[in-house]
């Protein structure tokens, strides 16, 4: 952002015109005022299917390095486009990828690759079957004894023709009981389980006692055959061999396209890296950790693996017995009895989990760091692992959340968040903002800002953008698009070019939650076992949580504070609420309490997890658990809040969301108001005895906290932030006297809130869906009221056992209908009026302090009375208003408005379907005694659709891309001849169902997909139906209604005068 829009949007009056910034630790104040290119934010990068050009690579860099992106994350998908000319990691692909690493080099951005083709695994045509994912199969043959028996037993599943045999058991027939829920318990597919209270007995005589399991070889003879000595009865004989699970790696084009490697086996990694990302590093030769920083692998899509060729080898490694006699069990059968049965398959699954983690993702790191190369993953998804552990082994755990619809997948945030901090990574990317096919081009960085900062809140501090797609062609807009997945955020964007103050802001805040260490209060112990996938629970006090490994291996008390390597720390430990918890684990919880760590606990463990050193780790399990408990080293969970002996780190009534970072001996709160409305509060921070200073991360500006009080701990100071607008809460310098207070003043009317309508049900399921309005309405009367959703089964019982439900406010607000949503174990924040802006803020700097009236009338200020005299506070601007569209085809439209109004209303089809940059002008004289010494002017545009760029008699006041649309305008303004010049950026979607008035495209389909490109298109041509856009995907259709654009206004000047108070006194 231009310095001079360092004085941008002033009437936020949280963040206030500072004469000169306060001092702050010159590195935290330098990365702010000018964040490094490495915090910028990222893009994915699809190519589609093989349509990559070398012309396109460049204009796409190009693009991001002019606004502001620091790096791309590449993958090549198939998402229904026509096959493109270049072949997945051929000889021309290769070279493509010299000229990106060369092309990004040279613009100063950065590139990781993703591992394979498509978004998931780690496959290819390289993968041989022996190296793909394998799971355990098994037929059944019942034969009967004594005596010898040629007995031929078939071959179990086979799939892509591979299958090799395991071993063949047999054990006397049982009754038909079997396990349940055999293909998450056996690994097949990932389930969780919480362990039970007690294990129910199996039925009498469906039991197979491991003695008379007989391991009769290896593998039967070509055709299948054994022979065996058979003793007297009825015999079970199982034939267990392993197969594939045929998953390959995904939606890849043909060219890529290939089986998945063994996530169990080091053999299965190391062929997938070499395979391609290997050759990809000896390409580059010199741009690898310069240009070339980072391998990836996503999220996890495809299934799960419980075998391997190397699996009985290393189940006994790890869990100390061997698994022959226990195979029965992956079959179903019960061995020995059920507890004896599940408890083995739960370690199988850590075994599992183990190998995934060990072998795959463990392996896949140091390949990468052997090359010079970094590691980031997404660690979660449908295989059986602990998604903590996972993720530790990367250099930079990734997560994902989703902007249509709102925040999907959040939990992914909270737990990777876990992971970065309790392994001690300092940076977590996520897929941000990926969106349905309901978004089609509705998003922009106003409407997406507040679930950015949510993010920044749960920890996230790098936004990797989903999605941009590379665009081949240099002729055409909106061109190519990842099939119909959003967000659209790409170079041929309506507003691309004016997105640079977005990403400034973005890596502003990136840039300061990358330093120091987060300040979280709780540790929370995930339950051991696997597959797990737990995020902190929701309370007054922020946590993390830590697999066993973590606690076991890396935990300390420090200080008196749980500390771990990388200087984490907590305040109290939580135990997992379960009966089941390893020898280990507890014995190191015992040695944490015996140091003076506070443990909570909700239920007292009972036994070991799994079979390993059974029964004898029951017994263990109990002497230490009693150990903990008799000496009181373990307090109720149900006492937390009371025993904790902290305040609550931030508090605030007004809804508002943070994160805490402590730099050294600096603490740093990025706080933000995640709704719609204007917030006026006091918040309290867990920071005593230093001087508050407000960062704000738009304009880059830094002034000094007034009206601050202290308690025992605590600091308070009055924020006022408009809809979706955050600040940094920084506290470095000691604060030897208190800095002035605004005791008194005129009072400013509430903005009211009307409810219009509540309800409360399952998605999607009228049948079960209550209408609460008259609840909403009341606990919302007299002020702004948080509650948890859950709450309503008190007033109206549970419509939805055991479902997941939603409750859905709509509400009118600012003249506008609004609507906030939570489900049942969230809470609901609904602004209640009250909330006007302030009359006045107190503006601190190193200067000195000011009032900053906005209204007249008489203030008192520590005690002394300050009269600020009446002003004409506003002044609309009357237009007319020139506006001038450049209508493609026509010279442009030329209109003069007499108001403003929306494009879409007007009578011109072309100004109506119009998109792209319009651009409005007035001229206009200012009122006697408008401007005058000591006043600032705020320029506010009122509503605009979407981005304006505003330019005030000849000078720049920089690009306004959220609300409220207001800048500082008093170095600019005149007291006559004004000439005011806005431009004025709408979406694509008028002119995308404007096009739809014309013929369709040749090739396209009725889905609204392409069979085949259009000749013109191959020859950089125009479009013979006329319409001026063109895109990969059609997702709008004739008639839809158009979207509000423009400048909608209304247009005003509002002043605000500045009374100098004093010398600064923090």
């Amino acid at each position: 952002m231009q310095a001079k829009m360092l004085r941008a949007l002033l009437a936020w009056a949280s963040v206030g015109l500072a004469a000169a910034a306060p001092a702050a630790p010159p590195r935290l104040a330098g990365v702010f005022e000018e964040p490094p290119s490495s915090a910028r934010p990222w893009v994915y990068w699809f190519w589609l299917n093989g349509n990559v050009t070398r012309e396109g690579i460049t204009a796409d860099l190009e693009a991001m390095a002019r606004v502001g992106i620091g790096g791309v994350l590449i993958m090549e998908v198939d998402q229904g486009t026509p096959v493109g000319p270049v072949a997945f990691a051929g000889p021309q692909w290769r070279e493509l990828f010299r000229h990106v690493c060369r092309e990004a080099d040279r613009l100063g951005l950065q590139v990781n690759m993703n591992d394979d083709a498509g978004w998931n695994g780690s496959g290819g045509p390289w993968i041989q079957p022996e190296q793909a994912m394998q799971r355990l199969v098994w037929s059944e043959t019942v034969v009967d004894g004594p005596g010898l028996r040629r007995v031929v037993l078939r071959q179990p599943e086979t799939v892509r023709g591979f299958y090799r045999d395991v071993a063949v058991v047999a054990f006397p027939q049982p009754g038909p009981f079997r396990i349940s829920d055999l293909p998450g318990k056996s690994a097949v597919v990932r389930q969780e389980f919480a362990a039970p209270r007690e294990y129910p007995a199996a039925p009498k005589g469906s039991i197979v006692r491991s003695n008379d399991v007989r391991l009769l070889q290896a593998a039967p003879g070509p055709d299948g055959a054994i022979s065996w000595e058979v003793p007297p009865g009825r015999w079970v004989v199982l034939r267990f061999g392993r197969t594939l699970t045929g998953a390959e790696n995904a939606p890849a084009p043909e060219s890529g396209r290939g089986l998945e490697c063994d996530k169990l086996s080091v053999e299965g990694a190391r062929a997938a890296f070499d395979g391609f990302i290997g050759k990809l590093v000896g390409d580059v030769g010199p741009l690898v950790g310069r240009t070339f920083v980072t391998t990836h692998i996503d999220s996890w899509e495809n299934h799960s693996q419980n075998w391997t060729a190397s699996f009985p080898q290393q189940f006994a490694r790890r869990r100390g017995y061997p698994l022959w006699r226990r195979l029965p069990s992956m079959a179903g059968y019960v061995v020995d009895s059920l507890e004896a049965s599940e408890r083995f398959l739960a370690d199988v699954r850590q075994t599992v989990a183990d190998l995934v983690r060990d072998c795959y993702a463990g392996e896949m790191r140091k390949l990468a760091a052997s090359r010079g190369l970094r590691l980031s993953i997404e660690a979660y998804g449908d295989c059986v692992f602990d998604d903590l552990a996972y993720a530790g082994r990367a250099d930079e755990p990734m997560c994902e959340f989703w902007s249509w619809p709102n925040n999907f997948t959040a939990d992914t945030v909270l737990r990777m968040a876990s992971a970065c901090n309790v392994y001690g990574k300092g940076i977590l990317g996520a897929e941000a903002f990926t969106a349905t096919d309901g978004e089609r081009w509705q998003l922009h960085p106003g409407n997406i800002k507040a679930l950015g900062d949510w993010a920044f809140c749960r920890g996230v501090n790098r936004f990797v953008f989903h999605r941009y797609a590379m665009q081949p062609w240099l002729n055409v807009a909106p061109g190519m698009s990842m099939g119909p997945w959003g967000l659209h955020y790409e170079r041929t964007q309506t507003w691309w070019e004016q997105s640079g103050p977005w990403h400034r802001y973005l890596a502003r805040c990136q840039a300061l939650l990358r330093q120091g260490l987060p300040v979280v209060d709780l540790l929370w112990v995930q339950p051991e076992g696997a597959p797990r996938a737990m995020a902190p629970p929701d309370g007054p006090y922020r946590g993390d949580v830590a697999p066993a490994e973590v606690v076991i291996r890396r935990l300390e008390v420090r200080g008196g504070s749980l500390t771990l390597p990388h200087g984490m720390r907590y305040a109290a430990l939580v135990l997992p609420d379960t009966p089941e918890m390893s020898p280990e684990l507890l014995r190191k919880v015992l040695r944490l309490a015996r140091s003076g760590a506070k443990v909570f606990a909700g239920t007292k463990p009972v036994r070991a997890p799994g079979l390993s050193g059974y029964p004898q780790s029951d017994a263990v399990v109990r002497r230490l658990a009693d150990q903990l408990w008799s000496e009181g080293l373990v307090l109720p969970l149900r006492r937390l809040e009371r025993e904790l002996g902290l305040a609550p780190d931030f508090q605030s009534d007004g809804g508002l969301d943070f994160i805490h970072r402590r730099v050294g001996g600096t603490d740093v709160y990025f706080v933000a108001n995640p709704w719609p409305g204007f917030v006026s509060t006091k918040a309290t921070f867990r920071v005593a005895g230093k001087q508050p200073e407000l960062w704000d991360p738009w304009t880059g500006e830094r002034r000094l906290a007034g009206s601050v009080s202290v308690g025992q701990g605590t600091t308070t100071l009055p924020l006022q932030l408009h809809g979706g607008q955050s600040v940094f809460v920084v506290f470095d310098r000691p604060m030897r006297k208190l800095p002035p207070r605004l005791e008194e003043g005129p009072s400013a009317r509430p903005e009211p809130v009307e409810i219009l309508r509540a309800v409360w049900g399952p998605a999607n399921d009228p049948s079960r869906t209550l209408d609460v309005t008259p609840w909403v309405r009341e606990r919302l009367r007299g002020g702004r009221a948080w509650f948890v959703v859950s709450e309503l089964v008190g007033r109206y019982g549970d419509p939805a056992l055991n479902v997941l439900k939603t409750l859905t406010v709509t509400y009118r607000y600012g003249g506008e209908e609004r609507t906030a949503s939570a489900t049942d174990p969230e809470r609901l924040f609904v602004p209640r009026g009250g909330d006007p802006e302030p009359p006045a803020v107190l503006v601190g700097s190193e200067g000195g302090w000011s009032l900053e009236a906005r209204l007249p009338g008489a203030y008192t200020v520590d005690g002394r009375k300050v009269t600020v005299a009446p002003w004409p506070s506003e002044y609309g601007l009357p237009g007319p208003w020139s506006l001038h569209l450049p209508v493609a085809d026509r010279g442009g439209a030329s209109l003069v408005l007499q108001r403003l109004q929306s494009w879409s209303e007007m009578e011109d089809p072309a100004v109506r379907h119009f998109s792209g940059t319009a651009v409005y002008e007035t001229s206009f004289d200012l009122p006697d005694g408008f401007l005058a010494e000591g006043r600032r002017v705020d320029l506010d545009l009122g509503r605009v659709e979407v981005v304006a760029e505003v330019e005030l008699n000849g000078r720049s006041l920089g690009t306004l891309w959220h609300s409220p649309f207001r800048v500082d305008a008093t170095g600019a303004l005149r007291a006559q001849g004004n000439r005011l010049v806005v431009r004025v950026t709408n979406l694509w979607i008028n002119r995308l169902i404007g096009d739809e008035e014309l013929p369709p495209e040749p090739g396209r389909r009725p889905d609204g997909t392409m069979e085949r490109w259009p000749d013109w298109l191959e020859t950089n041509g125009k479009s013979p139906t006329g319409r001026i856009t063109f895109g990969s995907w059609l997702l709008w259709r004739r008639g839809e209604p158009l979207a509000p654009s423009g400048l909608l206004g209304p247009v005003r000047l509002i002043g605000r005068t500045l009374v100098p108070l004093s010398s600064p006194r923090p």
